[in-house]
C-alpha cells in the first residue's frame, strides 16, 4: 500500500508551478512573444513529467496531488488551446472538443466528490493525451514562430491528438463509474477529514 506523505512536497509543488505558468504563457503568446511563450510551455511540459516521476520515485502521494495535478493540466492545456484559437481561428473546432470533453470531467469530478469518492486520479492514457497535446502545440507554435505555419500539418496533428483525447474520455467514464459503484476505501473520500487534517497540520 502506498504511503500518503504530506500535502507539501515536490511533486505538489511543481503542479502548482505548472498552474501559475499558466499566466506568463498567454501574456507572452497573445503579445506576439512566441519563443518566450514556447520556452513557458516547454517548462511547463516538464514539470507534468516530473511530478509524476518523483512522486513514484520517493513514494511522495498525496490525495492533495491527485487533486491537484489533473486540474493543472486542464488549467494548462485550456491556455494553449485557447491562444492559439486566438491567433488560428481554424483551430476552433479542436478547443471545442477539448472544452466539452474537460466540461465533462469536472462535472463527473464534482459528482464523486459530492458522493463521497474520491476523483479520478491521473491515468497513463490521460498522460498520454496531455504529452501528445504538447507536442502538438509546440510544434504549432515552432511553426508560428519561424513563420512556416501550414493549416494541413497543424489539422492532421490535431485530429491525432483530439482522437487520443476522446479515447482518454471514454477510458476516464469507464473509471468513473468504476469508483461511483465501488464501495473500497481506498475508492472514499472524506473532505471535512481532509479539512480537519490541514487545521491541524498548520497547527503543528
Amino acid at each position: 500500500m502506498q504511503i500518503k506523505n504530506k500535502n507539501f512536497n515536490i511533486p505538489n509543488a511543481l503542479t502548482v508551478l505548472r498552474m501559475i505558468l499558466v499566466i506568463p504563457f498567454m501574456i507572452c503568446y497573445l503579445n506576439g512573444y512566441v519563443k518566450t511563450a514556447v520556452v513557458v510551455l516547454v517548462i511547463a511540459g516538464l514539470t507534468d513529467a516530473l511530478d509524476g516521476f518523483v512522486a513514484r520515485h520517493f513514494n511522495q502521494f498525496t490525495e492533495l496531488g491527485q487533486v491537484l495535478d489533473p486540474i493543472s493540466d486542464k488549467l494548462t492545456q485550456g491556455a494553449v488551446a485557447i491562444s492559439l484559437a486566438v491567433r488560428h481561428p481554424v483551430l476552433l473546432p479542436f478547443l471545442m472538443i477539448f472544452v466539452v470533453k474537460e466540461c465533462i470531467m469536472l462535472v463527473a469530478g464534482g459528482v464523486l466528490l459530492k458522493k463521497g469518492k474520491k476523483p479520478c486520479a491521473a491515468k497513463w492514457y490521460g498522460k498520454l493525451a496531455t504529452v501528445l497535446f504538447y507536442v502538438t502545440f509546440v510544434t504549432i507554435m515552432l511553426m508560428d514562430m519561424f513563420r512556416f505555419y501550414h493549416a494541413g500539418t497543424a489539422a492532421v496533428m490535431l485530429l491525432i491528438t483530439a482522437a487520443f483525447m476522446i479515447l482518454a474520455l471514454v477510458l476516464y467514464a469507464r473509471e468513473f463509474f468504476r469508483i461511483l459503484k465501488s464501495n473500497d476505501p481506498e475508492d472514499q473520500i472524506d473532505l471535512a477529514e481532509m479539512m480537519d487534517k490541514k487545521k491541524r497540520l498548520k497547527k503543528e
